[in-house]
């Protein structure tokens, strides 16, 4: 199994999971149906909690016992939270720029802005798992196995997985097709990315799940099971060609709860494990004594195998089309395309 679903916790655990998954899909609506529902996820809240976050830290430099026994102070101090919050919220401004064409969202060249910051927002996870690779690498020279403990008291794994699924992450950028191929729909509801199939989710939802798997295991269950679903749901059912941007909604918005409220996943009956901890808890004061990286291995190895097909695919549909995939569409005779152009 990939998590430790079980004994008298498993009840709560999958409740948990229905409520995030359910909660971002409506998160996610509630953003992007309205010009005001929009600017107060992203502009109004991350400004409110930017305010948040500065005055925890200034209490912390201050020695005051409020700030240092914060749960965002304790839990959630790395700089790969920090970073992801504030790219995914600047991806979903810009988003909301070319569909509501406010600014430089009218012109042709900022069309390239939504592979540029998912581009940027890959990166991010990509160093962050090399990271985790390199450290594993140290600790096994230090202490005879992989485990090294993160500044938010978390013992991550690092191996060659780490670099197998970094190198996916990389391929999957170049997997993106059409980079100005980016539209408004009809209702002005959506940014819509119709080259963007399924073909191109399934590779990305492989590859960021691993990412969460090898470097936030301990919230995986949610970052990375519920949280990639959400945004996949709404594409498939109802908003079909806007799952890039249900995609950083629904991540700024995670990471606005999570970044204020980590308990939720790192102390309560709500937390879920994976399996790499095979002594069946994490304790970030015990050093673990066994580790399970057999889901690790095997995820990172079909990510990078999807990716590298769906590239191989894009560069043979190129070819036979006499097309240049980044600044043209190669997947229109699919069915997603289709209907995706459909709402245009």
């Amino acid at each position: 199994m990939l998590f430790q679903l079980y004994g008298e916790t498993a009840g709560y655990q999958l409740l948990g999971f229905v409520l995030v998954f359910t909660c971002l899909v409506l998160a996610n609506e509630f953003a992007r149906r309205t010009k005001t529902g929009g600017i107060f996820c992203f502009l109004v809240l991350p400004a409110a909690l930017t305010v948040y976050f500065i005055a925890i830290y200034v209490g912390a430099a201050a020695g005051a016992e409020w700030a240092l026994n914060n749960q965002t102070y304790t839990n959630m101090n790395s700089w790969f939270h920090y970073a992801k919050l504030y790219a995914a919220t600047a991806g979903c401004i810009g988003f909301m720029m070319l569909k509501y064409k406010w600014s430089i969202g009218k012109t042709e060249w900022f069309k390239v802005f939504p592979f540029a910051i998912v581009a940027i927002n890959i990166l991010i996870a990509v160093a962050s798992d090399f990271e985790s690779g390199i450290r594993g690498a140290m600790a096994m020279a230090e202490f005879g196995d992989r485990w090294w403990l993160s500044s938010e008291n978390v013992w991550l794994y690092g191996g060659w997985w780490n670099w197998v699924n970094g190198i996916a992450g990389i391929i999957n950028i170049f997997c993106m097709t059409a980079w100005w191929g980016i539209y408004t729909s009809k209702d002005q509801k959506d940014m819509l990315w119709p080259d963007m199939t399924w073909c191109y989710i399934l590779a990305y939802d492989l590859w960021n799940f691993e990412y969460t798997y090898n470097c936030l295991p301990t919230h995986s269950w949610y970052c990375g099971l519920a949280l990639l679903l959400a945004p996949t749901f709404a594409n498939h059912f109802w908003n079909k060609g806007g799952w890039i941007q249900n995609r950083a909604n629904t991540l700024a918005l995670w990471c606005m709860f999570a970044q204020v409220f980590p308990l939720f996943q790192d102390k309560s009956v709500f937390t879920t494990i994976p399996s790499i901890y095979a002594d069946g808890f994490m304790d970030p004061a015990i050093r673990p004594t066994a580790a399970d990286p057999t889901a690790q291995g095997v995820v990172s190895i079909i990510a990078l195998v999807v990716n590298v097909v769906i590239l191989a695919t894009i560069i043979k549909r190129a070819k036979a089309q006499k097309k240049n995939p980044y600044k043209q569409e190669v997947f229109t005779d699919q069915k997603d395309f289709q209907e995706a152009m459909a709402r245009v």
